[in-house]
């Protein structure tokens, strides 16, 4: 088989897997999440519904769909990170960039979209589950850098992730509350106040912790 041949295969199995994630936020923002089944998006994408299941061995992951994006990525921040900058500094500077850019892993769904999760009991508990995992994997990269100290490791991938935490609940609140149309540079900029005050509440505890 070419290369050509397995990068076009590729190419369609992206494809594919973007045409099953966009029919079934499109069925899950007018029925809402619980209301819609699998062979309703099967149906309206034009797949087997084993089709379906193999991309997305959960429903929530049709939802999510960044769900592997976000578990990874503040340990990915932190392996990205510059030789002598400090876990917390690190975490800010992307928190940052993240909001200039609106980036939806950090929440930036649009109001639609905000209302659909905080309706189903099942994704909202599947997020929290995320949120775990999120810190799971914070936490692992700051143990694999210091392995001396694993209890410090933690202790500081939790105070970081509780951070998290409520910076992605205050932005899901605030697109709750929000219009279609309303600038989401205003929103950003909201957000960057407060994440500026969480992570100078921070600084004494951490500014030179964690220093890679």
């Amino acid at each position: 088989m070419s290369i050509d041949t397995l990068g076009l295969r590729e190419q369609k199995k992206r494809e594919t897997r973007q045409a099953i994630s966009d029919h079934a936020t499109q069925l899950f923002l007018v029925r809402g999440f619980d209301r819609t089944t699998i062979a309703d998006i099967a149906a309206a994408a034009r797949v087997a519904k084993m089709t379906v299941t193999n991309y997305f061995p959960r429903k929530e992951d049709l939802a999510l769909d960044h769900h592997e994006e976000f578990v990874a990525g503040p340990a990915a921040t932190l392996a990205r990170r510059p030789e002598g900058e400090p876990a917390l500094a690190a975490m800010r500077r992307e928190y940052v960039a993240a909001l200039e850019r609106h980036d939806p892993v950090i929440g930036f769904t649009g109001p639609a979209f905000a209302r659909m999760i905080a309706e189903s009991p099942t994704l909202v508990a599947r997020l929290r589950e995320l949120h775990d995992l999120r810190e799971e994997a914070l936490a692992e990269r700051l143990t694999a850098e210091t392995p001396d100290d694993p209890i410090g490791a933690r202790a500081i991938a939790a105070q970081l992730a509780a951070a998290d935490r409520l910076l992605f609940r205050e932005l899901q609140s605030r697109m709750l509350t929000a219009q279609d149309g309303d600038p989401l540079d205003d929103i950003a900029a909201g957000l960057a106040e407060m994440a500026h005050r969480v992570f100078d509440l921070l600084e004494p505890s951490l500014g030179t912790a964690a220093i890679r």
